[in-house]
């Protein structure tokens, strides 16, 4: 059975709503700390969080790993779940940067919020929004950052289109994601599951 964009794109967020109001749960990918640290976190960083904020993490990479966030810096967190890469890229460009979150879910980005507060960062926003129609103006971002949520986009033109749009000449993208190698055969493809598994 082939399914409809909108069809995928509820399950996808199905499976986000239940990692932010469920984080102990069983998944169908990993979550949390655990898997936090054995994608390259620095598992002291990751301890000295509060356990808020890392319960719900479902990245596939540490894109902050990738370079350096400078002070002052505007970072934008494209699919930020609970916030916990936004909370670190904003303890890391200080008090004078801004970090803007969004994610498709409401109930990861109350989470991000909560786990805001939880974390005493402040010159964090969250909103929720679609990676295709970004809520910043042109022009405005130093780092875009994006842990595993590309390869969940349906219009990865768009969404590319829009990170460009926001980026400063400048700027750059940090990314961690997943994707399907020409190698894997249909049957192993089947066995992996739907789109937003």
């Amino acid at each position: 059975m082939i399914e409809s964009p909108d069809q995928i794109k509820s399950q996808i967020k199905e499976r986000f709503v239940k990692v932010a109001l469920n984080p102990h749960s069983q998944q169908r990918h990993p979550t949390g700390p655990t898997s936090a640290k054995k994608l390259g976190y620095d598992p002291a960083v990751i301890d000295g969080l509060p356990a808020v904020v890392t319960e719900s993490f479902a990245g596939v990479g540490n894109p902050l790993g990738l370079g350096e966030l400078r002070a002052g810096d505007t970072v934008l967190d494209i699919g930020c779940g609970a916030g916990m890469d936004s909370i670190l890229a904003a303890r890391n460009i200080g008090p004078s940067g801004q970090v803007v979150g969004v994610d498709m879910t409401e109930e990861m980005a109350v989470k991000a919020r909560q786990n805001a507060v939880a974390a005493g960062i402040t010159n964090v926003a969250f909103h929720v929004a679609d990676a295709g129609s970004l809520p910043m103006d042109d022009g405005t971002v130093d780092v875009v950052i994006s842990n595993g949520v590309f390869n969940l986009c349906l219009e990865k033109p768009k969404v590319l289109a829009e990170v460009f749009r926001v980026l400063r000449p400048s700027g750059r993208v940090q990314m961690a994601d997943i994707l399907l190698d020409d190698v894997v055969t249909e049957r192993e493809i089947e066995k992996k599951g739907s789109w937003s598994d």
